[in-house]
């Protein structure tokens, strides 16, 4: 059950609207670093959660329902920046607006394209689940394993090229309202790495989380190959450094340089049945 509140997380002012820069702001709304992908991925890795104690579940949740919040702000400030946004081609200043000018290209022709963008023809000059090409969020991004540690993984991942992006788009605007909106987004990201690596912390560390997942006994795997670095390149050339040498970082084993060579031989597959539509010479 989720509750709602009419007021947003944290106040969203647009000082001078920039349809442009609401173009932008779609990729944190539904882009692969967005705001809808680490919403879906904290709810359904909280919804499956299987664990003893339910703090990681309620945590979870916690989280996934402040990023309804993060999307919320989001959206409005599209809407806000869309308000002067031409919607007709005679519109003063449409043939060289913004919304020609960087989401057509700049011709006066490319203007009146951008004109009848998503925005304006399905949201009527307000936010939608897509990222900045228009392409809809389509949860292909959505990583919930079932193993909380490989989950929190990819929640720092996800936290951290979330955090990528808002600072690109901090740096991209000179509008006063939309950086301390951003600024606060860039805080919140900040927080939600330090969050995921603490429950990694709390599990044990590395040393008790990998590789992941634990519970698979190390001795069945493959032993003369599960700490080499394979070297590729055709010089004999590698990029040494500290996973080339030294302790595994789980300790459980010691880095060594494999300098990559076939350990199987050429596949030879048997001819093709006769009820498979090959041709003749095919055919066994």
């Amino acid at each position: 059950m989720y509750y709602h509140d009419k007021r947003l997380q944290y106040p969203v002012v647009v000082d001078t609207p920039n349809p442009g820069f609401a173009r932008m702001l779609q990729q944190a709304i539904g882009g692969v670093e967005g705001e809808i992908r680490v919403c879906m991925q904290y709810f359904f890795q909280a919804w499956g959660n299987r664990a003893p104690t339910p703090k990681y579940r309620d945590m979870l949740l916690h989280t996934a329902t402040e990023e309804i919040g993060h999307i919320e702000m989001l959206a409005t400030a599209v809407a806000l920046n869309l308000e002067t946004a031409p919607s007709s081609a005679q519109e003063e200043g449409a043939a060289d607006s913004i919304v020609g000018a960087v989401m057509g290209g700049g011709s006066a022709k490319a203007s009146i394209e951008g004109l009848i963008h998503k925005n304006l023809l399905s949201g009527g000059l307000a936010a939608m689940p897509m990222d900045s090409d228009g392409v809809p969020f389509n949860m292909s991004h959505i990583y919930a394993s079932g193993n909380v540690a490989a989950d929190m993984y990819c929640n720092v991942a996800a936290e951290s090229t979330g955090r990528v992006l808002a600072v690109r788009l901090f740096n991209a605007t000179d509008d006063d309202g939309m950086k301390k909106m951003l600024h606060y987004m860039i805080a919140r990201d900040t927080m939600h790495q330090q969050q995921w690596l603490a429950v990694l912390e709390e599990l044990g560390g590395p040393s008790a989380n990998l590789p992941i997942p634990n519970s698979f006994p190390q001795e069945l795997e493959d032993q003369e190959n599960n700490y080499n670095f394979y070297a590729t390149a055709a010089d004999g050339t590698v990029p040494e450094g500290r996973w080339t040498s030294g302790p595994s970082i789980d300790g459980r084993g010691e880095f060594t340089i494999f300098p990559n060579r076939p350990l199987g031989e050429e596949p030879i597959l048997g001819p093709a049945r006769p009820d498979s539509a090959a041709q003749d010479k095919q055919i066994g």
